[in-house]
């Protein structure tokens, strides 16, 4: 191709569309120079391709694509190179981004539930039962739901006659 200007090659080939029409323009060195389109000499096509690629997304806003933390400055382009955030602060700063990571990360879990002992599994979760069943009764005797609290008691009494030491292992 040769440029529209005059008869060298041309090296910038620009294609715009605009309402649906196509308009080509290409150039030699100097007239790009002229139009202020610089123009690299000798670089490899990897390098122009990665900065097109770069250049595209500073014009699109990146900083908006990207939220910084307050606190310590921290992108979350830089968090995601990394993988260590900088401050406390970048968990309230990157909260949406970071709910869906932690969530694949913790197979679906989006809070700490901890581990339970393999040999105390059965008492502690037992346990914990107990306890929520216990403040679930306050909380319906409160709030005056009386046959929801009477379901509860029994609920609890059952476990409880249940927890309780057996004949068996009373005695020794």
């Amino acid at each position: 191709m040769k440029c529209d200007h005059c008869d060298k090659a041309a090296v910038v080939h620009e294609v715009t569309v605009k309402n649906g029409e196509k308009s080509e323009v290409h150039l030699c060195k100097e007239h790009a120079a002229a139009a202020g389109i610089a123009v690299p000499t000798d670089q490899p096509v990897n390098q122009l391709l990665t900065q097109l690629v770069l250049s595209g997304k500073t014009r699109s806003g990146a900083k908006a694509a990207s939220p910084t933390c307050p606190s310590c400055g921290l992108t979350f382009a830089r968090f995601r190179q990394s993988g260590t955030l900088g401050c406390p602060g970048c968990y309230d700063a990157f909260g949406r981004q970071l709910a869906g990571l932690i969530e694949r990360a913790q197979c679906g879990a989006t809070h700490h539930t901890g581990k339970t002992p393999r040999r105390a599994g059965g008492s502690i979760d037992r346990q914990r039962l107990i306890h929520r069943l216990v403040r679930e009764l306050d909380e319906a005797v409160a709030a005056e739901q009386y046959e929801r609290a009477a379901k509860l008691r029994d609920q609890l009494t059952c476990l409880e006659r249940d927890d309780a030491p057996g004949p068996a292992e009373s005695a020794g």
